[in-house]
């Protein structure tokens, strides 16, 4: 069965992550003890484990004393770990382990100042359609944006993100033209041979007193098209897509959504639309490329294949395509 063209009258983190900042330790004398934080990065209020070793001392036959902020909590004779909660965001723990050996007493000192980041990414050039509820993911060769936002406190106040400076990594490759004083964005373009990418950055205080470190996996997503119909009344209805296969009672107006697709501008003349009807290519005068107007022949019914390919001429695994079937 045929369709032909209706008169002229017709018409993308969000990711959470929570880190703070990697723990300070100063020897108050020999190095030779080893000092392990798990997590390395506690988060405020996190249970959090400190463990001693060495290589040089027998450390479970002598006598270990922890304080935390001045006060005597804990020892005993081979009392290698300690565990604690972190504290809350924009506030320090002070722990000592004082390690009385036989040559002497040694001491270790660890601070702990928790603070909080969250990561935030998004396809700069990929397209959603008006009112979607959703982020533009990114798909190959896009552009994204990762944006900082850490929280940083310094007793009780918090630190502008713009006077911190930020240390970013890409695939654990340090980026030293995208890193700096108040760049709390980072801008990349999706590698088409990676299935996902690894952001890291590192945000400090000036003087280095406080950090917080977090990353996010970025993933690779597919261009996929979506039919809708277009109401003479109501314009296009966005609250769900049409089903496969699809009924037509009489003349319609099919609009095409490829969700993800880049440039983000569907109208830009790189992006080349191929509508075909049963294997037939259509050219459609007077419409937006995105959208076709169907109509089936007095009299007739039966089914037909509308198929949509979308193509940039730039890139090219930015190719999609749609194929659905047309009762009438």
């Amino acid at each position: 069965m045929k369709f032909r063209l209706l008169l002229p009258y017709f018409l993308t983190a969000f990711l959470v992550f929570c880190v703070v900042q990697p723990i300070e330790i100063f020897a108050a004398s020999s190095s030779n003890i080893l000092v392990d934080v798990t997590p390395s990065n506690p988060a405020p209020n996190e249970d959090t484990t400190i463990t001693l070793s060495s290589y040089a001392n027998n450390l479970d036959s002598v006598l270990i004393q922890w304080s935390v902020d001045g006060k005597n909590v804990s020892s005993g004779i081979g009392q290698k770990s300690f565990s604690l909660m972190a504290p809350a965001s924009g506030s320090q723990a002070v722990i000592l382990a004082r390690i009385s050996l036989p040559d002497g007493e040694l001491e270790k000192r660890i601070i702990i100042r928790p603070s909080v980041m969250v990561l935030l990414s998004q396809a700069n050039d990929s397209y959603v359609p008006p009112f979607y509820k959703g982020k533009a993911l990114p798909t190959a060769d896009s552009e994204i944006k990762v944006v900082a936002m850490p929280e940083i406190k310094i007793n009780s106040t918090l630190v502008d993100a713009k006077n911190l400076t930020y240390a970013w990594k890409k695939d654990y490759t340090n980026m030293p033209g995208e890193s700096g004083y108040g760049k709390n964005s980072f801008v990349y373009v999706n590698d088409y041979l990676e299935d996902s990418s690894n952001i890291s950055v590192t945000v400090s205080t000036v003087n280095q007193d406080f950090s917080v470190d977090g990353n996010i996996n970025i993933g690779m997503s597919i261009p996929k098209i979506n039919f809708y119909k277009n109401d003479n009344t109501l314009g296009t209805i966005w609250d769900i897509a049409l089903s496969d296969p699809y009924q037509i009672q009489g003349p319609e107006t099919i609009v095409a959504v490829p969700y993800f697709i880049s440039p983000k501008e569907i109208q830009n003349p790189r992006l080349v639309w191929n509508w075909s009807i049963n294997d037939s290519i259509i050219n459609i005068l007077g419409f937006k490329k995105n959208v076709i107007p169907l109509q089936p022949q007095s009299g007739a019914s039966g089914t037909s294949k509308l198929k949509l390919e979308v193509e940039n001429m730039d890139k090219i695994f930015q190719t999609v395509s749609k194929t659905m079937s047309v009762e009438f």
